[in-house]
């Protein structure tokens, strides 16, 4: 019998307290695996600790209580292997779109290293993706000449230019209108299916994890933890035409009565 795989990420019944030990409890005994290549979404009530699982996994803060593994390492400190985009751009303002999508060779090894012989090299790379987000010709433009829509595109350039195997997204959508926000979600798709990062998307928008992801998790009220999954049946290119089929509406529903169950539960120690 052929052994499966060990996950690409693994939480093992990981804990996180802010402000010492009468401090908040934000996570509590929560744990998962996600495989190589896989999109999966982290959704859950206000509060429950999604960014604080992923300020975990890429080892910006070590957990309180167990352990986390990416690529079959603890992780215990920054991982240079991951690349993140957040609500807001967080574009540089005096740099321009190339220069602000190609920071992270700047200062991810061996990119840094490898950056002043082979600049052309990771020009042309950045250009590239540029032009699969539909910004070619915008290179030379600053952020404030720029669309909030363009700017996260530009962001999410950002986060894979230094070719990532793992890709963590905190509500990188949240801000823009819905028009914009579809528009970028077939963005992500084709970005995902060109490069198939791992990808771990964090969102209040049960619409979007359902549309994008593979898995969707669900996570209890704080102290967080997973509580269920709902795997998603439906194969890849996807068409917004989807959302509006019943099938989709359902299992949108069914996590969101799920989420709503978690809110009602009494968290057992929110501190």
């Amino acid at each position: 019998m052929t052994a499966l795989p060990s996950p690409f990420v693994q939480i093992d019944g990981v804990a996180m307290r802010y402000g010492g030990v009468e401090g908040t409890l934000a996570l509590r005994g929560a744990s998962l695996d996600v495989g190589e290549g896989e999109f999966i979404a982290v959704v859950g009530p206000s509060g429950c600790g999604k960014s604080t699982l992923m300020r975990l996994v890429t080892g910006l803060w070590p957990p309180t209580e167990g352990t986390v593994i990416v690529a079959g390492k603890e992780v215990s400190g920054p991982l240079s292997i991951a690349g993140m985009a957040f609500q807001n751009p967080t574009l540089l303002p005096w740099r321009n779109i190339l220069d602000n999508v190609m920071l992270p060779l700047e200062v991810v090894q061996p990119h840094r290293r490898q950056l002043r012989s082979q600049r052309g090299h990771y020009e042309h790379k950045a250009r590239e993706l540029l032009k699969l987000v539909g910004l070619a010709g915008f290179e030379a433009k600053f952020p404030w000449q720029l669309s909030g829509g363009m700017q996260q595109r530009a962001s999410l350039c950002r986060a894979l230019v230094h070719d990532p195997r793992l890709l963590m997204l905190d509500e990188p959508f949240g801000a823009l209108d819905v028009f914009t926000r579809e528009d970028l979600w077939d963005v992500l798709q084709d970005v995902w299916m060109a490069r198939k990062p791992t990808v771990i998307l964090v969102t209040h928008d049960l619409k979007e994890a359902v549309y994008l992801s593979d898995r969707v998790l669900i996570m209890s009220s704080r102290p967080g933890r997973i509580i269920a999954e709902r795997t998603v049946p439906y194969p890849r290119r996807r068409s917004l035409d989807l959302t509006y089929t019943a099938e989709f509406q359902d299992i949108v529903h069914e996590l969101r009565d799920r989420i709503s169950d978690a809110r009602k539960a009494e968290a057992p120690d929110a501190r």
